[in-house]
């Protein structure tokens, strides 16, 4: 693992190495190496989600000074959500660093939730190395300006609530979600999901649960009926 390559990535150079190293030690890597390595990242991930915390809401407060508690809630919550997350931390590499088991790597479970973590991990290393204002630096370039399409597509918003309140007002219908499939493996499992108004299908969704899979399809169909 070239951790140099990842620092010159997010444009830092870390004194403490370590910090970056347990920030990539994923639970399953410390089982097979205990005498190599001491520390996964569970616990300075801990950390970095705490920052985080602060950090979003920090921005929020300051980006929109007549922003109501509700929706600033609303919106931190879906701009720090797993999904978020593992996409920034997707984008960044951070798979290419992570150190897991043999088993772990091959059975590819979980991985989303451990991408975010990841990136809650190097937070956290970000802090003990360089302090708050370096992470809310970094943030501001890896995290926050995914609030505008937040915004754009009303992502904080719950799709199926509000897929049936317009539904409701422009139907006089309420939104009917069917299970139309599932595929892959027992351990990874999608579920595709159908949103309907009526018998009309307005487009389907994916998701790692049936509920996930329904909540897809609301948000796509609020695209198709272009009512973001």
């Amino acid at each position: 693992m070239e951790i140099s390559e990842f620092e010159k990535r997010i444009g830092l150079e870390f004194k403490n190495k370590e910090l970056l190293e347990i920030a990539f030690t994923h639970r399953s890597f410390l089982n097979e190496n205990r005498k190599k390595v001491k520390e996964h990242n569970e616990r300075i991930e801990f950390l970095g989600d705490a920052v985080l915390e602060l950090a979003a809401t920090e921005m929020l407060y300051f980006k929109f000074p007549k922003m109501k508690e509700g929706e600033m809630t609303a919106i931190r919550s879906a701009l720090v959500n797993t999904d978020s997350l593992s996409k920034q931390a997707d984008r960044l590499g951070v798979e290419k660093y992570l150190r897991m088991s043999k088993g772990e790597l091959a059975s590819n479970k979980g991985r989303w939730h451990i991408l975010a973590n990841t990136f809650e991990a190097v937070l956290g290393a970000i802090y003990l190395e360089f302090g708050f204002e370096v992470v809310k630096k970094f943030l501001e370039v890896h995290l926050f300006p995914y609030v505008d399409e937040i915004l754009k597509g009303n992502l904080h918003k719950d799709p199926k609530s509000y897929f049936q309140e317009i539904s409701q007002e422009k139907y006089q219908k309420t939104p009917e979600y069917k299970t139309l499939g599932e595929d892959g493996p027992e351990h990874d499992k999608k579920y595709i999901a159908g949103a309907y108004i009526g018998d009309e299908l307005i487009a389907k969704g994916e998701g790692s649960s049936k509920k996930n899979a329904e909540i897809d399809a609301a948000r796509n169909a609020l695209k198709v009926k272009k009512w973001n």
